[in-house]
């Protein structure tokens, strides 16, 4: 899996590609998005369990959940696109890429049913990158969101719910947060070095055949950086990866 021209096999299931837009999109679901915490508490402590280059990978691959929903909807897929690529880069090192910036004044609203998702996909998405780079102890919270939006826009949710739940018990059992036990109260101000971390690949999340090992993470990530092209992609920097 070297580039996302190829759709994983799991989102072709959901029938995410081409399915007509006919999710609930309200004032009530966005601010459910957008203030997720308190009412997914199962959620965020299954997501605290998980390290940080997993969380950024599994923030890459609900993105890319949400990119193929709306591909031929929009064109701002490819800006998509371009993020989801970027966020693998981060997990090989974050030198590689630029900050993931988007909305800085808040000045595009979350509504349309295509637009409006994107949106805080977007944000969630620019959020999770700030707190991977500052090395914040409080960056799996940032996921609940981007996992919930993913899931309502889907199609055939058992589906995704199906993947979901392989995925994460995968995730904890392999790469667990060294920190659960800590007391975060006491984390505020810290930074966690997450550099020493493995690497994780697209094809954990996407490739039902893949066999986990350090090498095979490690010889798939950078196979799939090494197919992009770093020129046409403003969140990746040409000049840090050559230097």
């Amino acid at each position: 899996m070297r580039n996302l021209n190829n759709v994983p096999k799991i989102i072709l299931e959901s029938k995410s590609i081409g399915h007509a837009i006919d999710f609930k999109w309200n004032k009530k679901k966005i601010n459910e998005l957008l203030d997720p915490f308190g009412e997914n508490e199962d959620l965020e402590n299954l997501l605290l369990q998980i390290n940080h280059k997993a969380s950024v990978g599994l923030s890459a691959a609900l993105l890319e959940w949400i990119y193929w929903r709306f591909t031929g909807y929009t064109k701002d897929t490819n800006d998509t696109q371009k993020r989801i690529e970027a966020l693998w880069c981060s997990i090989d090192n974050p030198e590689q890429t630029n900050p993931l910036l988007f909305d800085t004044e808040f000045d595009m609203p979350a509504s349309g049913s295509v637009n409006g998702p994107l949106w805080i996909a977007h944000m969630n998405v620019r959020m999770i990158d700030t707190l991977y780079r500052k090395g914040s102890y409080y960056l799996q919270n940032e996921l609940i969101g981007l996992v919930l939006l993913a899931r309502h826009v889907t199609p055939k949710k058992k589906v995704f719910d199906r993947w979901f739940n392989r995925i994460i018990v995968d995730l904890i059992c392999l790469y667990a947060c060294e920190y659960e036990n800590l007391d975060l109260d006491e984390k505020e101000e810290a930074v966690y070095d997450s550099s020493h971390e493995p690497v994780i690949c697209r094809d954990f999340f996407f490739d039902s055949e893949f066999k986990a090992t350090n090498e095979a993470s490690e010889n798939a990530i950078h196979g799939f950086i090494d197919n992009l092209n770093y020129q046409a992609n403003q969140f990746l920097n040409l000049t840090r990866i050559y230097s």
